[in-house]
């Protein structure tokens, strides 16, 4: 079994694919204002997972493209397809790291590739809770753009939290 904030991760990601069902590849594209699109969205999320999970601990970058939607890039406006697949990609790699924790090892910290013998100030354990929260900031953003794209009956709550990842002590 995964830990349990593990297990919250992933179930996040299955609300964020159900949040986003049904989302053409020509509306995750449409700009509103300032708001991002949804394609950078995805590509977004999977950047952060791809830095913290996967090039942070395994020095290697599986979706460099993602790396235009990384935090601190320019705006930018990608493929919906190319971006849900290097999402799949990075979130199977990660999950098959992420898996193996245990409460002590998510109390340590990666290194800093780019800063060698330094490490992340934040352990695994806060990044974990990061992205996780990180996600339901995006979630309900892309939520607000699919109102803007005439969608009805769009996901309204979280889904089924109680069946697929309820609360369990460590």
């Amino acid at each position: 079994m995964p830990h349990p904030l593990v297990s919250q991760l992933q179930f996040t990601r299955t609300e964020f694919e159900r949040g986003l069902r049904d989302v053409t590849p020509e509306e995750a594209i449409q700009h509103f204002g300032p708001m991002n699109c949804i394609s950078w969205i995805v590509g977004h999320l999977a950047a952060q997972e791809q830095a913290y999970w996967i090039t942070h601990v395994q020095g290697i970058t599986p979706a460099p493209e993602v790396l235009v939607c990384a935090s601190g890039q320019p705006a930018s406006t990608p493929n919906l397809d190319e971006m849900w697949a290097a999402w799949h990609r990075i979130t199977d790699q990660a999950d098959t790291w992420l898996n193996t924790l245990d409460a002590t090892q998510l109390e340590t910290h990666t290194p800093q590739l780019d800063k060698p013998g330094e490490f992340h100030r934040e352990n695994i354990g806060t990044r974990l809770l990061r992205t996780t929260y990180h996600y339901w900031f995006h979630l309900g953003e892309s939520q607000a753009i699919r109102q803007l794209l005439g969608h009805k009956d769009l996901p309204g709550f979280v889904g089924a939290l109680g069946e697929k990842a309820p609360y369990t002590p460590e």
